[in-house]
């Protein structure tokens, strides 16, 4: 029997139908995503006429590889880094366990699981055991914002890999935390997978894009199991000219947006216990109810069915939606 599928962020359309509205009036908090999508590069013709060519995909690899820092490996982009979740039973040696650092981004075990896949949800590194053929850490963790300093990965990887393991680590959130990465290794370091989204920072998801770093014996396997053309021109070619670009800006700003939103968690006496660049996690007695009160405001939050007490906030796009949420927050908790 297969797990049920997951809740995840967004859905407005679906709250919008349930509290009234339009979706587009909606202010939607529950995804961590860059709210402030940077402008979209021109794209020539030929990019939405055509198959996407090779040159295209050389082009956003080689930009990838600058916007990274990957010396060693040339990242793989792929159609969001959801599709490569769905690839990493075939990474599994049969017979043997996967690990998932938990709690954390839901796909991983759903999909190792479905695939007959026997998954730990371990809390700490040092649960990791000789058994685990394929160990996944999200890093930072999405939705408390856990991070593993590098030093304990590389040690985790030398521990996974004695075995002739993989080890997978989601650097999703990673971009305003360059520093703490791993992706920088990845190419020198067999047994070891670093994945990474565009679509979070640069506000742009619904482009569907995301890269892998790893071997390329591996990244081999991925590509072939994605099948041909899996990236679309238009995709390849804003990221060429994305990540070749400087993105101090993007990073200043987000950063001001997250403070933003801390203040207003604040001043509505909500604990911060935890968060990345893009969103922040809140725990309160009566996360239900204030889910639902932010619901009748037409605010979206992300509630989760495995901590009742937990709710994620992502980040508005600007001083008046700051301002929308402070005074729907004051409504619901009375402050």
């Amino acid at each position: 029997m297969s797990a049920p599928r997951i809740v995840h962020g967004g859905g407005i359309a679906a709250a919008a139908a349930g509290y009234g509205g339009r979706p587009e009036d909606w202010l939607d908090l529950s995804t961590g995503i860059n709210p402030n999508p940077v402008a979209v590069p021109e794209v020539d013709a030929a990019a939405w006429h055509r198959l996407p060519d090779r040159h295209r995909q050389d082009a956003a690899r080689a930009a990838a590889r600058h916007y990274y820092g990957t010396p060693d490996a040339l990242p793989l982009p792929v159609p969001g880094t959801q599709s490569v979740i769905q690839l990493l039973p075939r990474l599994v040696s049969s017979g043997r366990r996967a690990a998932v650092l938990s709690p954390t981004y839901g796909e991983y075990a759903r999909v190792l699981a479905n695939a007959g896949v026997a998954v730990d949800r371990v809390a700490s590194l040092d649960a990791v055991s000789d058994a685990h053929g394929l160990v996944v850490v999200v890093n930072p963790n999405n939705p408390d914002g856990r991070l593993f300093p590098r030093d304990g990965l590389l040690d985790l990887h030398a521990r996974v890999a004695a075995t002739g393991g993989l080890l997978v680590v989601d650097e999703a959130f990673g971009d305003m935390r360059p520093e703490d990465c791993i992706a920088p290794l990845a190419g020198n370091l067999p047994g070891l997978l670093v994945f990474r989204s565009f679509g979070k920072f640069f506000g742009l998801a619904g482009l569907r894009l995301g890269f892998v770093i790893g071997e390329a014996a591996v990244l081999d396997r991925i590509e072939d199991g994605l099948g041909p053309w899996a990236v679309s021109g238009p995709a390849l070619t804003i990221a060429a000219t994305l990540m070749a670009s400087d993105t101090a800006a993007i990073r200043r700003d987000i950063a001001a947006r997250k403070a933003a939103l801390d203040k207003a968690l604040a001043g509505a006496g909500l604990a911060v216990v935890g968060g990345a660049g893009l969103f922040s996690l809140v725990e309160h007695a009566e996360a239900a109810a204030i889910h639902e009160g932010l619901c009748r405001h037409h605010v979206l939050v992300r509630p989760f069915d495995y901590n009742p007490r937990w709710l994620r906030f992502g980040l508005a796009p600007d001083a008046a939606a700051d301002g929308r949420l402070a005074a729907a927050l004051a409504d619901v908790t009375g402050r």
